[in-house]
Formats: C-alpha cells, structure tokens, sequence
C-alpha cells in the first residue's frame, strides 16, 4: 500500500518522538548535523515540523556555507573550517556542469575521479577541523543530546554520533556505491539493481546487466577515494579500528526521502522507511 506525503511525515515524526522519550509529551533535544546543498534544503521542512512539537534543534554547521543560515525554528552553532564560501560555490558549480557533459565513459570516469578527489579533500578537512575543535566537543557533550539527525551523505555526523553515543536518524535520498545496502546488509544484486550512472531501470539486458557491473566497479572506486579517508579520521578521532561500514550501520532508523513507487523495485530492511 503506497503511503501519502502527509502519511510520510506522520510517521517520521513518530518515529523520531518514539527515539526521544518513551512519552511522546516530552521535548527532546535534537542535534543535527546537516551536508549543505541541495541536502540542507530538502531537510528544513523537517526542522520546522520538530520546532513546532516542542523540540529543541541545534544545527551545527561550518562558518564557510552556501545555504545553511539562522533561522527561527533551530539554534546555529558555526564552527570554523580551512576553507572559505567562494570554495564551496566553485565546488558546487563544478559538480553542476559535470552533471551535463556527454563524454566518452573512459574520459567521464577519469574527470570524476579528479573532481572527487579534489572536493572530497576540502570538504574532510572541514570534518577534521570540527573533531579536532576540543572546546566545541566538550559544548557538545555537556548539552547532553537525545538524539542526532544528520545526512551520512558525508560521514561527520556518524563519526560525531558515536562519539557522543546518540541514537542516530539518517535523512537521506541514497548513498553511492550502494553504501547504504551494504550498512544495512539489504539484499543488492548487480543484476536486477540499476547503478546510479548506468540510468538502466530494473529490466536490463544481458549487455547492460555487463555494463552494470563495469559501472559498480568504476563507482567503488570512487568512494574508495572519497570515504576511506572518513574510517581513518574515525579511527584515530575515536581511538578504535573503525571502517565505513561501521559508520553507516550505526543509523537507528533510515528515512529515506523519495517515494518508492517512483524508485525501481528493491528490497528494503525492517528500519528503513520512505
């Protein structure tokens, strides 16, 4: 049975309040930790629905961003970050016209590889900066949080969660490389499920099953550069062996925000909901 939008948010909400309190009269304290871009802005309904039942939000955020601003439903805390907004705009600009190149897959993949590995290194240094701030750690355990809300988009929020030892909400659209199947150990098999650059559906065939699978190698390779870097910071942030599957199994509850009769046909798991 297909579940309306409002349905959709019904049952978030419920979710997130089950999350804060075992009584749903309390408000709870939500710690959320947003990826700017087109992710911040899908993510401000959300923050006004909270506000609204008596929830406190903090966004935590780096002083150099294009989107994310004060607003009246949450407070802002800024951290500083290496990097000013001109960097980020050039990055997001640069990702946008990428986005419209019609190339040769050999000559797209080795254009990609440059622009990831580029904007995956200003965009971990900031990460680094936020760990490494000793007083704002130190801010953020003593407001003694219930709960984090946070795209895993990039990983910071995850690595923060587990150092606070917050129940964590994932709010995503998808993760690439199938990293999200892989952290929920949801069934994915690369001959039925589209990769994302393919744009295949669901019935494939024989050659485009092939070219799937040339696709998923071309798109673990990217991640390898771009979220490796995250399960070292992890590791050395919180002291122990951490790899990035363990950053993206720590999420409580997935909400994923597209609707399922637009998506191909897949298996989702018990804590994963449209």
């Amino acid at each position: 049975m297909a579940v309306g939008p409002q349905g959709c948010h019904t049952l978030f909400l419920g979710l997130l309040l089950c999350a804060l309190s075992p009584t749903v009269s309390h408000a709870g304290k939500v710690l959320l930790v947003p990826v700017d871009g087109s992710h911040w802005l899908s993510t401000r309904g959300v923050i006004q629905q909270l506000q609204q039942r008596g929830h406190e939000i903090m966004v935590l955020a780096p002083e150099a961003s294009v989107h994310i601003k004060e607003g009246a439903s949450y407070t802002l805390q800024r951290y500083p970050v290496p990097f000013g907004r001109e960097d980020l705009v050039a990055s997001f600009v640069d990702l946008g016209h990428n986005v419209f190149e019609n190339k040769p897959f050999l000559q797209r993949v080795i254009k990609i590889y440059k622009r990831v590995q580029k904007n995956s290194a200003l965009l971990l240094s900031g990460c680094s900066y936020l760990l490494h701030n000793k007083e704002l750690m130190a801010s953020l355990a003593e407001s003694r949080f219930d709960i984090m809300l946070t795209d895993p988009f990039l990983p910071c929020g995850p690595i923060l969660a587990q150092y606070l030892a917050l129940p964590t909400v994932f709010f995503l659209n998808s993760l690439p490389c199938s990293l999200d199947f892989q952290a929920t150990q949801c069934p994915n098999p690369t001959s039925y499920v589209p990769r994302h650059f393919s744009f295949y559906s669901d019935h494939m065939t024989f050659l485009q099953r092939v070219k799937n699978m040339l696709f998923t190698l071309m798109e673990n390779f990217l991640c390898s550069v771009v979220y490796s870097p995250y399960a070292l910071l992890a590791s050395e942030f919180l002291q122990r062996d951490v790899t990035v599957q363990d950053l993206f199994s720590s999420a409580s509850v997935w909400l994923l925000r597209n609707d399922f009769v637009n998506d191909y046909p897949r298996p989702i798991m018990p804590n994963m909901v449209f």
